[in-house]
């Protein structure tokens, strides 16, 4: 069988499991004996083996089921989890992310079969003394014992009043009624492939009025190795299981004359509203979501958690390629709007004008709640990037000697999906920064009178249309003066250069490619790079990025970020007889400034404003055009504002705020750092998009 149409699906659902395995053995770490945890990993781990094997990755499906036989162990209590063997864990987690970028790369696992670490696997089940024995006895006698047992298991399928009316009249018809339990293999990779079999061939016979557990959750592989089935046939019981034992890694089929007992559950038929055929129908489940249909208290906890159940399985995956193509759709559509906009302008007195300027309203409505909608689908939380650093911060703990632990908020902030791609590696930076530079090592925070283990935290939290994020530690702080040392000496500027600079502009040269204060290269952090990636990976986002610290207290790395790329609200600006638009994302007022009421300060123009001293930016300098307006007329001045740090740009008249579409200038005005892209407008004109960011 191709697999090949699988990879993409594959790839991502591996992520997923990997992520989960991370996050669970740093909880087990901390708690060994949570059998919660443990029963997740075996789960995740069992599930990435099937995956693997469906795909015929055998490399990495022999170190998954290694992985999955220890848990097996420690769930019966025959393994204790220590820390020996949760470094380990980690190391096979290493192993299975090698493979996977392998694979991305190159469809194909490569040749690596990770012997020493399928060696100490085995050596860790082996610990446990002569037990694995026993328990390979056990195994070969499973499936008769559980066929003794689970022989009535069918007998406790419930049937909801339409089931019944469906058994009934099949029953009329001169149909035979059986109730059954199939089990599955213990060595099954696909248990769910092999029910869909099942299905298939009774189907073949008859016809499956209802299961336990629901199709939903045998669809999902959310059962053991059994489940049960009520059905209708007009062939004999042995022939229905006969079919079904044919069914490849089938260990058995158990079943008899299924009776339906008429006061069964009559009394109290809202106790089981949510069953089978509700999952299974479509029309059923819709009606199941409308609150209406929620008449009475009597739906208990069980009934919840299954709504919550079918809730949660009506997602699909989509290609981020295919949200961009939609995304480009609702730009286009939010450009004709503009455009008609614009051409219902000149006709707005006129009778008809009235009327299309209705319609025009409803278009805005649309096209509004349009791109609302598609953003929400491209909006993910950050929690996606963020989980992976607990374990990263784990390792260098032990890396780097130090003690210290990571605290994180705001994992459920949501950004744009292709933000969150791309702010995985800045983040990462910033954290082994912190762990590497600024926290101290934990003599000398004893000696500073310190908690000897150090604190980092990554907050994260939306602000208007802006997204930020902060990365803080309670360590040294950045020290301005080796820092201006170090200036100097790499000739980044001259003594007297950096004499006169302030602590803020000397820090602001960490973010220069090629500067580093590290005393000496690690693995870790101090090759001259990092923060100068840091700020132009941020910067290509349209973010900002900025650092405040405290020698002796800390520093704090604050992220800036748009929650969207593509369509933003703007305020559209005249300077010199064209047309701009700037971000309202960093707009904070718009103030009319009598000329007589600028002021000079270190040949810089500035106004005072409300308790501030605000520099002024003129645009007509910065673009190089002559202003429209006379040098006494009052000026039109629109204070923007980047982290704590204010400026007034100084324009020609307001045109109002519009949604605007951006579109990039890719190479052409690569240079010219405060312009960001442009956008079409409703008469066709391009206006350039100003970025106030880099005009301060």
């Amino acid at each position: 069988m191709d697999v090949s149409q699988y990879l993409d699906i594959f790839l991502d659902e591996t992520k997923e499991h990997l992520q989960n395995l991370n996050t669970q053995i740093l909880a087990l770490e901390q708690d060994s004996e949570n059998m919660d945890t443990i029963n997740e990993i075996f789960r995740a781990a069992h599930s990435l083996k099937g995956m693997a094997g469906t795909m015929g990755y055998k490399r990495m499906q022999t170190l998954t089921h290694d992985m999955e036989n220890v848990f097996s162990e420690v769930r019966t209590g025959s393994i204790k989890v220590n820390a020996p063997m949760i470094d380990t864990l980690f190391q096979c987690l290493d192993a299975l992310e090698d493979y996977l970028a392998y694979i991305q790369e190159n469809a194909d696992e490569g040749d690596n079969d990770n012997e020493p670490l399928i060696k100490e696997l085995n050596r860790i089940l082996n610990s446990k003394g002569g037990e694995e024995e026993k328990a390979d006895s056990q195994t070969e006698e499973t499936p008769a014992k559980e066929a003794a047992t689970l022989t009535t298991h069918w007998m406790n399928v419930e049937c909801k009043p339409e089931d019944r009316q469906h058994i009934k009249e099949a029953m009329e018809k001169g149909k035979n009624i059986y109730g059954m339990t199939v089990i599955v293999q213990e060595a099954c990779l696909l248990k769910a492939a092999r029910a869909f079999l099942v299905f298939k061939a009774i189907e073949e016979l008859g016809e499956v009025i209802s299961t336990q557990p629901s199709a939903q959750d045998i669809e999902d592989e959310r059962f053991e190795l059994d489940f049960s089935l009520i059905v209708s046939s007009e062939h004999q019981l042995d022939e229905v299981l006969g079919a079904v034992k044919k069914v490849s890694e089938i260990a058995d089929a158990v079943g008899d004359i299924y009776v339906l007992e008429e006061e069964s559950k009559t009394e109290e038929p809202e106790a089981v509203v949510p069953t089978v055929t509700q999952t299974m129908q479509p029309e059923v489940l819709n009606k199941a979501e409308k609150p209406q249909t929620v008449e009475k208290p009597a739906v208990k906890q069980p009934e919840k958690k299954t709504a919550a159940k079918q809730q949660m399985n009506r997602t699909v995956r989509v290609d981020i390629e295919k949200l961009d193509v939609l995304m480009n759709l609702v730009s286009e559509l939010i450009i004709a709007k503009n455009s008609l906009v614009s051409s219902a302008t000149g006709a707005a007195g006129t009778e008809q004008g009235t009327g299309f300027n209705e319609q025009i309203e409803y278009l805005e409505s649309v096209t509004t709640n349009l791109h609302e909608s598609v953003m929400k689908v491209r909006m993910v939380p950050i929690e996606s990037v963020v989980n992976k650093f607990p374990r990263m911060i784990r390792d260098l703990t032990k890396k780097l000697n130090k003690q210290m632990e990571l605290y994180m908020t705001g994992e459920e902030t949501e950004l744009d999906r292709t933000v969150v791609d791309e702010i995985g590696d800045p983040l990462m930076h910033l954290l082994r920064n912190s762990a590497d530079h600024g926290l101290e090592s934990t003599e000398t925070r004893i000696a500073r009178g310190k908690s000897p283990v150090g604190s980092i935290f990554l907050d994260a939290y939306q602000d208007g249309n802006n997204v930020v994020i902060e990365v803080r530690d309670d360590g040294n702080g950045i020290d301005a003066d080796a820092v201006r040392m170090k200036a100097v000496e790499r000739e980044f500027m001259t003594e007297e250069q950096a004499a006169a600079a302030s602590d803020e502009d000397i820090i602001s040269l960490l973010f220069e490619p090629g500067f580093s204060t590290a005393k000496q290269v690690s693995d870790v952090s101090g090759r001259g790079v990092g923060l100068d990636v840091v700020k132009s990976k941020i910067e290509s986002l349209s973010g900002e990025v900025e650092v405040k610290t405290k020698l002796g207290e800390g520093s704090t790395f604050i992220i800036r970020l748009p929650l969207t790329l593509a369509i933003i609200q703007a305020l559209m600006v005249v300077v010199g007889g064209e047309k701009y638009a700037i971000s309202l994302g960093g707009i904070q007022t718009i103030e009319d400034v009598d000329p007589k009421e600028v002021k000079t300060v270190q040949s810089k123009e500035v106004i005072h404003l409300r308790g501030s001293v605000i520099p002024l930016i003129r645009l007509d300098e910065v673009l190089d055009i002559e202003s429209k307006r006379e040098p006494d007329e009052n000026m039109v001045v629109v204070i923007v504002k980047k982290g704590d740090k204010l400026a007034g740009l100084v324009i020609d008249e307001l045109i109002g705020q519009q949604e605007i579409v951006i579109k990039s200038m890719g190479k052409y005005i690569n240079k010219c750092k405060f312009i960001s892209g442009a956008t079409i407008l409703g008469d066709g004109e391009i206006a350039l998009i100003l970025d106030a960011n880099a005009l301060i």
